[in-house]
């Protein structure tokens, strides 16, 4: 399984707008900046996340983004799903039907316990990121970073503030 590299962008953008929810946000250009990021490619992702509800804001580069709901309502799934969209990790193609020893369609009406296994470990895969909410992240990237580095991100932050006000 890969995940979208723009799933990454959008994790870490949300985790960086945690503090800032509910009135507070970034532009587009620092988000992108913060992450070392091109900005159409923030961009893509950005609007992806706002499309499900959630980020809000980004109107052009004057604009800004902030969290749409509060972090704890936000888990790791929505994220994925924002970016990635909803379609099923594992596509059965029947190759069971192939071959010289191959079942025919008729013998086939059960899924074979392939697809049974591949779909039961995605769905404990969604499970295991729905349980995962951007309040709790946030807290323990900010534990990983260590205080100094929270303080250095936090001044650049304040640096690129914008108030819905």
């Amino acid at each position: 399984m890969r995940i979208n590299k723009g799933v990454e962008w959008a994790g870490h953008a949300c985790a960086l707008l945690v503090p800032l929810w509910p009135d507070r946000g970034l532009p587009l250009s620092a988000l992108a900046e913060f992450h070392g990021l091109p900005e159409p490619y923030m961009a893509k992702q950005m609007q992806a996340l706002a499309r499900a509800g959630i980020v809000s804001g980004g109107r052009g580069r004057s604009g800004f983004y902030t969290l749409a709901r509060a972090p704890n309502e936000i888990t790791l799934l929505d994220i994925l799903l924002a970016v990635d969209g909803d379609e099923p990790m594992f596509r059965c193609t029947e190759i069971r039907q192939n071959g010289p020893c191959g079942s025919k369609p008729a013998d086939c009406k059960v899924p074979c316990n392939i697809a049974a296994g591949f779909w039961r470990a995605e769905e404990a895969y969604r499970a295991r990121l729905a349980q995962v909410d951007l309040a709790t992240l946030a807290g323990a990237v900010a534990a990983q970073l260590g205080p100094d580095k929270v303080s250095q991100a936090g001044d650049w932050i304040g640096e690129n503030l914008r108030s819905r006000s």
